[in-house]
């Protein structure tokens, strides 16, 4: 696909440019692209303009030791986590979801679970 620069004319610089932009919007969607586990949602590191665009520090923060315990989500959860490292099992799976420091999680409503916390928990959460 021929590219046009300023002056009006196909070039070099002006295709070349059109790529890199191409090649930035490819790489920032598949650095958010969610994992699913069971009906969870986990973005790995996400950028921090993206933590931004969300608002995630203006979260409640909620934190908890090393645990096991069961849970319902009443609402659907996203929440990010500063620090930990959790399995999760969806009740009626056959394998937990590990989540960590960094992980952007997605909780969907009506999910039951046990959360078994290996290392102390402290994350922003939102319930929609």
């Amino acid at each position: 696909m021929a590219a046009v620069c300023c002056a009006g004319l196909e070039c070099a610089a002006a295709l070349s440019i059109r790529s890199v932009t191409q090649n930035r919007r490819v790489r920032k969607a598949s650095s958010l692209m969610a994992e699913n586990h069971s009906g969870i949602e986990i973005v790995k590191n996400p950028p921090e303009s993206h933590l931004s665009d969300l608002g995630v520090r203006s979260w409640p923060k909620w934190g908890c030791p090393p645990s096991k315990f069961p849970w319902k989500y009443s609402a659907r959860e996203t929440c990010y986590l500063l620090e930990g490292k959790v399995k999760v099992l969806p009740d009626g799976a056959d394998e937990p979801v590990e989540i960590a420091a960094g992980d952007l999680v997605v909780f969907p409503k009506g999910m039951s679970c046990t959360w078994d916390v290996s290392v102390a928990v402290d994350k922003h959460y939102k319930f929609d």
